[in-house]
């Protein structure tokens, strides 16, 4: 049987993040990737100059379509920017009955340039939060859903996945990598208790996209048939190779891609 995975998100027009970095990251992990565009941006390596929204009855023709015919062993979620596109999405989820979902709250590209409305938080995580098996907020996006300081240390990591999980997902997998110290560590807190995944920080400016492909390679492991646990070691493993061979690319002249077929292609030299 073919493993299939669903990205529900916005496109990336220059390749790096949404989208398209979710369908790549499907492909090198050996999974069939379809999707549901719920956003076009206009994007580069530099900034976001642009964003249109998919008209909320399009994007439940999309979801309609493909859960109605295709065995999606794994969703993942990324860039939902309006509060009508959001409930769309969390009734269609319903609607299917969709398992091994992954929510990934993007709120900002890595330019810094916003992704999504300040109204439209509060109502992702009231609507969106509770029906999905893990969330993967970074420092920044937990912090912006909280209301509170950045987490600095492990032990404000471990307390505000606990904040988290409150609002009701079944586990969350609250990132550091864009913590300050030398370890990029991630801490995963679901109801068999808290798990850590550490690797080395990179130092390079290439990683647009880490973010969605992290959570990609979560949804390409549990439709694997991984664990959630085997899921995000699959998932950190991926991602620290593919930061760790960006720099072999160039591509554009700001924060530039994670190399997603770092194996592939070298593998094909």
């Amino acid at each position: 049987m073919t493993a299939i995975a669903v990205t529900i998100a916005g496109s990336d027009s220059g390749g790096g993040a949404g989208t398209q970095a979710d369908l790549k990251t499907f492909s090198a992990l050996g999974v069939y990737g379809a999707s549901v565009i719920a956003a076009l941006t206009a994007q580069n390596t530099r900034r976001v100059s642009g964003i249109h929204d998919v008209p909320p009855d399009f994007v439940t023709a999309q979801i309609d379509a493909i859960y109605s015919d295709l065995d999606v062993k794994a969703t993942k979620i990324g860039m939902l920017s309006r509060t009508d596109t959001i409930e769309v999405v969390a009734s269609g989820l319903e609607r299917w009955a969709v398992k091994n979902v992954v929510l990934d709250p993007v709120m900002v590209a890595a330019s810094g340039d916003p992704l999504i409305a300040d109204d439209a938080v509060d109502f992702l995580v009231k609507r969106l939060f509770p029906i999905v098996d893990v969330i993967t907020p970074n420092l920044q996006e937990a912090a912006r859903v909280l209301g509170a300081p950045l987490a600095e240390t492990r032990e404000e990591m471990q307390a505000q996945a606990v904040e988290l999980k409150a609002f009701g997902p079944a586990a969350v997998l609250l990132k550091g990598g864009h913590g300050t110290t030398g370890e990029s560590a991630d801490l995963l807190l679901d109801d068999s208790g808290q798990h850590w995944f550490d690797a080395a920080r990179i130092d390079t400016q290439n990683t647009h996209g880490t973010g969605c492909t992290l959570s990609s390679a979560i949804a390409a492991g549990l439709a694997l048939g991984l664990s959630l646990a085997e899921a995000v070691r699959l998932g950190k493993d991926y991602v620290t190779a593919a930061i760790a061979a960006a720099d072999t690319l160039r591509i554009g002249h700001g924060h530039g891609p994670v190399h997603h077929f770092h194996a592939l292609w070298e593998k094909a030299k």
